[in-house]
């Protein structure tokens, strides 16, 4: 669908939960059932959580893991479309199961689900890792059922408590937040392609809306990556909307 049908604007998740914006791989959403795959080291937990994903008619548990050697291996057995895992980020053990995750399975999806607070940089370096979505144990009960059709619609789900600390740790090390967006440094090219990619248009989107290519696209990005100090699409789209670049209106 072509950016020119509608305005630009952030893509919302619930007002207190998330802030959602579209990642650029295409994501199959015409399968019927959507299979989850659940890796909790808390018993109890996998039991309620399955208990509220089994009466949606489009999601279907299909495993429970109790540690990461385990979600392995039911990931390979299984083949999920969607892991809910609280496979910790703060440790190196946790890191390697996640990027083992991600080169055996590249179309798996998975969702981080944390019990408290951690440092920011640390879902910074999960979203980094794959990992497409962050909730919190303590979410209402259809966050989950919220998050796991936002995912595999090809959005990203992030708490939107945490986006202002993202968006610290981004900038942090970099000199004064408010120098690195001067409009001096960006073009108002450069300013419209920041804010598609903070709604949620891909490449060949933001190429047909401004009636450019898509490696003229993929130049301005580039040049925008250096100026703002971020180094991917996601980086852009967190600090975008945590700076309030992107129209709310």
């Amino acid at each position: 669908m072509s950016g020119a049908s509608r305005p630009l604007r952030p893509i919302q998740g619930d007002e207190n939960t998330s802030i959602r914006f579209l990642c650029s791989s295409s994501i199959d959403t015409n399968r019927q059932r959507v299979r989850v795959l659940i890796a909790d080291s808390h018993p109890v937990f996998r039991y309620g959580l399955r208990m509220v994903l089994q009466p949606e008619a489009d999601l279907q548990v299909v495993g429970e893991a109790a540690d990461g050697s385990e979600a392995l291996k039911l990931t390979a057995e299984l083949r999920p479309d969607i892991l809910l895992t609280d496979l910790t980020v703060q440790r190196a053990s946790g890191i390697q199961v996640l990027q083992d995750m991600t080169r055996a399975h590249p179309g798996l999806r998975t969702i981080l689900l944390m019990a408290a607070e951690v440092e920011k940089q640390h879902i910074i370096n999960a979203l980094q890792l794959g990992i497409r979505g962050v909730v919190m144990k303590t979410a209402p009960p259809e966050t989950f059922v919220k998050s796991i059709r936002v995912v595999m619609a090809g959005e990203y789900w992030v708490p939107q408590c945490n986006i202002a600390d993202l968006v610290r740790v981004l900038t942090r090390g970099s000199g004064d937040p408010r120098q690195k967006q001067s409009p001096l440094k960006l073009t108002s090219r450069e300013w419209q392609i920041v804010n598609a990619v903070a709604c949620g248009y891909t490449n060949r989107d933001v190429a047909e809306r401004f009636s450019i290519t898509e490696d003229t696209v993929k130049h301005h990005l580039t040049n925008i990556f250096n100026k703002l100090g971020v180094s991917n699409r996601l980086e852009l789209a967190i600090l975008a909307i945590g700076q309030g670049l992107v129209p709310t209106v």
